[in-house]
């Protein structure tokens, strides 16, 4: 049997209403509107304006791979004056005569055929739309983005291009951009001649901790968040991980934010970032403070030891096998931090709803048990949990579902909606290697879960399980009438009443046999009550979600969920 997740928003998407987003912030296409100039960034811009506007020759700008150079000429052409045009190269890879070609092409310059591989007429060319620009009063400027790849022919050919001018200012300005190996080109000395036109050097380094911190807070401000999202140590780690680059710190971020959401949490901790970049860069990454911890546990080992010997050597007498036994404490250090630390995370996953045995890895598991992850093998355990059966290469598994009775939800979602709707349920996971699996979630809280593979229970960690799980799952649960819909006011029926009958007993009250089978404003009220105590979408109608969260609420004791908290469903 084969299952192919639903079609729906992806989880990007899904994270933006999480967190009050009005647009992704942390994409790395250049957009001017994200822009945060720091102090270099401000500095440059305003100069490439003032090059614009003023008669120049060259204006270099260069920086690391994604310290926004491209973003910052974006938001220089978004300013640009009215009487400037800008022809803009973005892969200068070409031959002189394509070159200039490109250039006349971006000016909107019609070029004969026959010119079209001849230096002296394209030069001829040009220059005429120059001398006519300049007498029309616009100013025109060549901007050439990825500059290091020029080659040396081009490079010369940059140059005689500086050489159109009046008798008072050059016809055309020139910026060249480009990664730190465009300074070294510049200074050859076979090209010192167009080092030395260059008018404006300007060179964007990463940003500092307190950029960086202000560069995440104001491209969330310009998506629409309202809040502070980072944590300040997860903004610090994000400094740490990414070395203030803004590339880097953008897929970070983004990865930070989807790995919170799938962990319905609202605030992005430290531990989070951690995750993040070890998905980007592909190994794991130690906090920040343990190093200093190993430090310190080094400390204590020296003086702990000394004091040992001080205790039990005689005084003055200096045995060789106390002597011995010095060196050794002094490389204890990392053992001490590493045991120290491990006992630490055993604590805090002590869960009383999950086994008390340390969480597995789940890359093993899953390559351990990958006939346990297909889709039968998956949907024939999920049925089993139910007592319903499932039959291999028949219907689809959620006809065989309803025809059993239960229903069928099939949607992306996160860790907090599953703890909602508090039924088991098949996640769609994909290792390291983009392999898809199908795993049965059957009991989860705020640090583990654990799934079934096959006939066995293994516990995990939900950090873990984030970095594999995308939010696609599908669900079984049991309506508390024959046929499901959304509820509103005006309705009425069987569902109803259930509806009605339901909300009271989730209040602790006896339902009254004879309730009436209408839904009122009294029942919408009930129903927002209930859906602001579940933290669902709080709109008085009970749609599809509501009516699983209160059968949870309210379901019998041999109803299988994820956990059996006392006061589930009262809020």
């Amino acid at each position: 049997m084969q299952y192919s997740p639903p079609n729906g928003p992806g989880p990007t998407s899904m994270y933006l209403s999480f967190f009050g987003l009005n647009e992704k912030p942390f994409a790395i296409t250049p957009d001017p509107r994200y822009l945060y100039l720091s102090e270099r960034h401000a500095e440059a811009l305003a100069h490439l304006l003032y090059g614009i506007n003023e008669a120049g020759g060259f204006v270099q700008l260069t920086g690391e791979v994604g310290t926004g150079k491209t973003t910052t000429i974006r938001s220089l052409l978004a300013q640009t004056p009215k009487n400037a045009e800008v022809a803009l190269i973005l892969n200068p890879r070409m031959t002189p005569p394509e070159f200039l070609l490109t250039i006349c092409e971006e000016l909107g310059i019609g070029v004969p055929d026959g010119a079209e591989n001849s230096l002296k007429d394209l030069v001829d060319i040009l220059n005429d739309y120059l001398l006519k620009a300049h007498a029309a009063g616009r100013r025109v400027v060549l901007v050439v983005d990825e500059a290091q790849n020029l080659a040396p022919a081009v490079l010369e050919q940059v140059r005689l291009l500086t050489n159109l001018e009046t008798n008072t200012q050059k016809l055309l300005q020139i910026i060249l951009i480009g990664q730190p190996e465009l300074r070294e080109l510049l200074g050859r000395v076979e090209l010192r001649q167009l080092a030395q036109r260059i008018t404006g050097r300007y060179h964007l380094d990463p940003l500092s901790a307190d950029e960086t911190a202000a560069y995440v807070r104001h491209r969330l401000r310009v998506a629409g968040a309202t809040t502070d999202i980072f944590t300040a140590p997860a903004l610090g780690e994000i400094f740490r991980l990414s070395g203030g680059v803004p590339r880097v710190i953008n897929v970070i971020a983004d990865r930070a934010l989807l790995g919170a959401y799938t962990q319905d949490r609202h605030r992005v901790a430290g531990s989070l970032v951690r995750n993040a970049a070890a998905e980007v860069f592909g190994r794991r990454f130690a906090p920040a403070w343990l190093p200093w911890a190993g430090a310190v546990a080094g400390g204590l080992a020296l003086i702990g030891t000394g004091v040992l010997i001080w205790q039990f050597v005689p005084f003055g007498v200096a045995s060789s096998e106390a002597a011995a036994k010095v060196p050794q404490a002094a490389v204890a250090p990392e053992t001490v931090a590493a045991t120290t630390a491990k006992e630490g995370a055993a604590a805090s996953l002590h869960l009383a709803s999950l086994t008390t045995q340390p969480a597995e890895s789940l890359s093993t598991l899953l390559s351990q048990h990958k006939a346990e992850t297909a889709p039968d093998a998956a949907f024939d355990t999920l049925f089993k949990v139910w007592n319903i059966r499932y039959e291999a290469g028949a219907d689809d598994p959620c006809t065989q579902a309803t025809r059993q009775g239960l229903e069928c939800l099939t949607q992306r979602g996160s860790f907090g909606q599953l703890r909602q709707f508090n039924r088991p349920a098949i996640l769609m996971i994909s290792d390291a290697a983009g392999t898809a699996h199908q795993v049965v979630l059957t009991a989860l809280n705020d640090e583990r879960a654990s799934i079934s593979l096959g006939t066995e229970k293994h516990d995990v960690g939900i950090a873990e399980l984030a970095r594999y799980w995308f939010g696609d799952f599908v669900m079984l649960w049991r309506p508390g009438t024959a046929k499901v819909k959304p509820l509103s006011v005006g309705m009425q029926g069987d569902e109803v009443r259930w509806l009605r009958q339901s909300l009271a007993r989730a209040n602790g009250a006896t339902p009254d046999a004879k309730a009436s089978d209408v839904f009122d404003s009294d029942l919408s009220r009930a129903v927002m009550d209930f859906q602001r105590r579940n933290q669902l979408a709080v709109d008085g109608i009970a749609g599809v979600q509501t009516q699983i969260v209160l059968a949870s609420a309210v379901a019998a004791s041999d109803t299988p969920l994820l956990r059996n908290d006392p006061g589930r469903g009262g809020g």
